[in-house]
């Protein structure tokens, strides 16, 4: 293997842990509306202030048994599972977009930054939608103009690779997302004579087409977004035997997450007549 495509590894998995320590305080705090900057991470039970010692991603987890150093209150193993999680995802969206040593370039790092940090804003939206049932504005209604910055600066850079769309498709996916969907909330709301879909859900699947583009993209991304929310619950159903309302979000989040990987193998499969065109397949 190549020595700095080597090391490009090791600095996106090291990258990655970090990134994903932060992603615990954000799933934990803005729910509540509480910033992330301050106060300092500190023990729930004793109000202890955490040393870098505590926060070392994993390694303090393990070393401390899952426990405080202070009073010994358990600590969650939710933190180390999702530094975890940001380890694995930064290495796969790294292998995605410098999959060679030769594209080791800036236009492929810096995609690799920007579609790991939408994998990032999708773990957020995942998780507190499940716990929550609400989706943060800042992973979705905040966070799409940034989006839009960052395919706009990709473009500048000179990537024309995987999910290079260009300012001008992020703007129209941001648009067909939001607004697409928004008009199914009001339609689904005038028949059923309820909510069907959450407000939370229009303003993830903005941030997706910000991301993925507009049509048909954001459709193939819709649909599987369909199907793994009916094979989730599905399964739901059997294991607990009770009827549960899923959050939509929960599988709209994962099925961009596929999309960014792995868009290029399944695309063909949904839209076949539109595979040459978009390159892919």
């Amino acid at each position: 293997m190549d020595p700095f495509w080597a090391l490009g590894h090791v600095f996106a998995a090291l990258f990655g842990l970090i990134i994903g320590s932060f992603l615990n305080v954000c799933i934990l705090r803005w729910p509540e509306d509480r910033s992330v900057i301050a106060p300092r991470s500190h023990c729930p039970r004793c109000g202890t202030t955490l040393g870098v010692a505590d926060l070392v991603p994993v390694l303090s987890w393990v070393v401390l048994r899952g426990k405080c150093r202070h009073c010994e209150a358990p600590v969650s193993g939710q933190y180390a599972l999702i530094e975890l999680l940001g380890m694995f995802l930064s290495l796969l969206t790294f292998r995605r977009f410098v999959p060679t040593p030769h594209l080791l370039d800036l236009p492929h790092f810096a995609a690799w930054l920007v579609f790991y940090s939408f994998m990032c804003m999708l773990v957020i939206a995942i998780y507190v939608d499940i716990r929550h049932r609400i989706i943060p504005d800042e992973v979705t209604i905040y966070a799409t103009p940034v989006a839009i910055g960052m395919m706009g600066t990709l473009e500048w850079l000179g990537y024309d690779g995987w999910g290079g769309i260009g300012l001008k498709q992020s703007l129209i996916g941001a648009t067909v997302g939001g607004v697409g969907l928004a008009i199914a909330a009001l339609v689904t709301a005038f028949l059923l004579r309820r909510e069907g879909l959450g407000w939370g859900d229009v303003k993830l699947l903005g941030l997706i087409g910000a991301f993925v583009g507009p049509i048909p993209v954001i459709f193939a991304v819709l649909l599987l977004g369909s199907v793994l929310g009916s094979v989730t619950g599905l399964a739901h159903l059997a294991i607990t035997r009770r009827r549960s309302l899923l959050p939509f979000g929960a599988s709209l989040a994962p099925a961009a997450m596929l999309w960014v990987l792995y868009g290029d193998l399944f695309f063909p499969l949904f839209f076949p007549g539109l595979a040459l065109r978009y390159g892919v397949g």
